[in-house]
């Protein structure tokens, strides 16, 4: 009887150190894909962390952020992170010829509601919506000068989620805007815009965010 129930003591033993075996290895092939993509996807554009706040858990994840220059001296550069099970943040930024006035009034009325969240830091703005995040950075593209603007020169930011996501609202909110506003660092710089600029290391908080 001693010798049976220690018997099914070890048996019992094992069978739970399986189990946690199992869940382990579960997570780790299943639900770590995120982390093992760079510390800082898209050609170092992001943070790996801020994605990872957005993507729900996944087998594998993917990445890609590339700069392209036209001819005319602009510049479009494009970033996505997206997991295997098919959630996607991405954003792209281009230099283009616009005023604040009018790219306010324009992508304040894109998206699901008609007051979107919006915080600014000097003359960066940012126009938010529950699934879409815009900002707006004055720049001067190399080749050019600001006189020759119709408007003026800036750089834009459409950033956005597509799919089933990790938070939702605010929460998902200050993710795309944090986002955006890294793609927009990392491209004024790799576009080799003219004006010198310091950036916050961050835009301010939203609001209940």
């Amino acid at each position: 009887m001693q010798a049976r129930r220690k018997k099914n003591v070890v048996t019992a033993g094992i069978g739970c150190l399986l189990a946690i075996a199992a869940v382990f290895g579960y997570l780790e092939i299943f639900t770590k894909g995120i982390d093992r993509l760079p510390a800082r996807p898209c050609d170092g554009a992001v943070d790996r962390a801020t994605a990872a706040r957005a993507l729900p858990s996944a087998r594998s994840a993917e990445e890609r952020g590339r700069i392209h220059r036209r001819s005319d001296g602009g510049f479009f550069f494009a970033c996505y992170v997206r997991t295997s099970g098919g959630s996607v943040i991405s954003g792209e930024v281009e230099s283009r010829d616009s005023a604040p006035g009018p790219w306010r009034e324009y992508y304040a009325k894109e998206g699901y509601v008609v007051d979107p969240v919006e915080v600014s830091s000097g003359d960066i703005r940012a126009v938010v919506h529950p699934d879409h995040a815009y900002v707006y950075v004055p720049c001067t593209p190399p080749g050019k000068k600001p006189g020759e603007a119709r408007d003026a020169y800036a750089l834009t930011v459409d950033a956005r989620t597509i799919g089933e996501t990790r938070v939702h609202g605010n929460r998902l909110r200050q993710v795309l805007v944090d986002f955006a506003y890294q793609l927009a660092r990392h491209t004024y710089e790799a576009g080799e815009c003219q004006e010198p600029r310091t950036f916050p290391e961050e835009l301010p908080r939203l609001p209940a965010a």
